[in-house]
């Protein structure tokens, strides 16, 4: 979700992205104004109103999620709406297979396609003389009828079966339960790659700037869920013990803030556990005892270290610790351990490194057994 986004802060606790494709979309607004005869104004006007659009489409969807109890990490913004990262995989599971799928598949297009219809009878009812149905419908030189169109464009859209429209996830839900989530998940977002093309070819034969425009952002869109599904579907088969550190350094809650940067000086680790015995009781990072030595000179670890942390088990999916890490802010490591016994940890430092190593292991691995 962070690769080629731009944060907007947290609102409300849940960190809001926009895509980059959603400011490229801008360049595209302009360069149909200019087309059109109109300023750069008029052109960033109609940018807006397709952000309106989405922001009244995930205006719906949060109700229901806010209804529904469930937490949301963070939303990434696209020009066909917004993408949800849960807070935890109890909500991610109610929002893809409880009856909450159906009420979030229905928000959005039922916000967009209800403010269409109030904003026509509006419109209608202050100028009957506003002829809503000429064509082009969306258009720099008719930014009033754009506006209603666009909102029932949107709507309309996410009626289509195709992945990640809102239609698209209710079938791959009944698709998931015949063939299992991955395979059905990859099958519609195809489709909707496949349908995405369509719309850019029938655009560019029609003339029409906007149906390029929806095509390229599902087929990003699709992308990327196509993309999440491979990810997990990755992670969901690698064991903790696979791509645990078990060379590193502890430290103990006795040991001055002193003795610790010496051991940092000399250790490549950002984290550490801080241990009594075998029996884990915190967490510190270099960068909070080299701060604490700066403002109040030298202490003792027990003092600085966090303990707040979460303790995984050798035989846990990297699938699974990768939601705490995300779940937890500013959890960067997690110990392995076996009964109280710290056996290793999993860094976010470290695991890049640590699963492409692991995926040159299991391809040795095969060539061996081909062999």
């Amino acid at each position: 979700m962070r690769g080629w986004s731009i944060p907007l802060g947290r609102w409300f606790g849940i960190e809001l992205r926009i895509h980059t494709f959603f400011v490229m979309l801008a360049v595209i607004c302009l360069i149909y104004a200019n087309a059109a005869g109109a300023g750069a104004a008029t052109g960033f006007a109609l940018w807006l109103l397709i952000a309106a659009a989405v922001a009244v489409r995930e205006a719906g969807r949060l109700l229901v999620a806010a209804w529904y109890g469930l937490r949301l990490r963070a939303i990434l913004l696209l020009p066909i709406g917004g993408l949800f990262a849960y807070a935890n995989p109890e909500s991610q599971e109610q929002a893809v297979n409880g009856p909450s799928r159906y009420a979030l598949a229905v928000a959005g297009p039922f916000a967009n396609l209800a403010t269409a219809l109030i904003l026509a009878a509006v419109l209608q009812g202050a100028s009957g003389g506003l002829n809503l149905l000429a064509l082009p419908l969306v258009t720099p030189a008719g930014l009033i009828r754009s506006l209603v169109w666009l909102q029932a464009f949107l709507g309309v859209l996410h009626l289509l079966p195709a992945y990640p429209l809102d239609a698209g996830r209710l079938l791959r839900t009944a698709l998931a339960r015949a063939h299992g989530p991955t395979p059905a998940t990859r099958a519609l977002a195809g489709l909707g790659q496949f349908l995405a093309l369509a719309a850019i070819f029938t655009g560019f034969f029609l003339h029409d700037p906007i149906l390029p425009a929806a095509g390229f952002f599902i087929f990003i869109g699709a992308q990327l869920e196509d993309q999440g599904v491979f990810f997990q579907s990755v992670v969901d088969t690698v064991q903790m013990r696979e791509v645990m550190l078990t060379d590193y350094a502890t430290l103990s809650p006795s040991d001055t803030l002193a003795d610790a940067l010496y051991r940092c000086v000399h250790s490549l680790q950002e984290d550490f556990p801080v241990v009594r015995g075998q029996q884990l009781v915190g967490i510190v990072n270099r960068q909070r005892i080299v701060e604490q030595l700066r403002i109040e000179g030298n202490g003792y670890i027990q003092g600085v270290m966090s303990r707040t942390f979460q303790v995984a088990k050798p035989e846990d999916t990297l699938g699974a610790i990768i939601r705490r890490i995300t779940a937890g802010r500013g959890l960067a490591l997690i110990p392995v351990a076996e009964g109280e016994k710290i056996v290793g940890m999993v860094s976010v430092q470290n695991l890049m490194t640590s699963m492409s190593l692991l995926a040159e292991q299991r391809r040795l691995e095969r060539l061996d057994s081909g062999n």
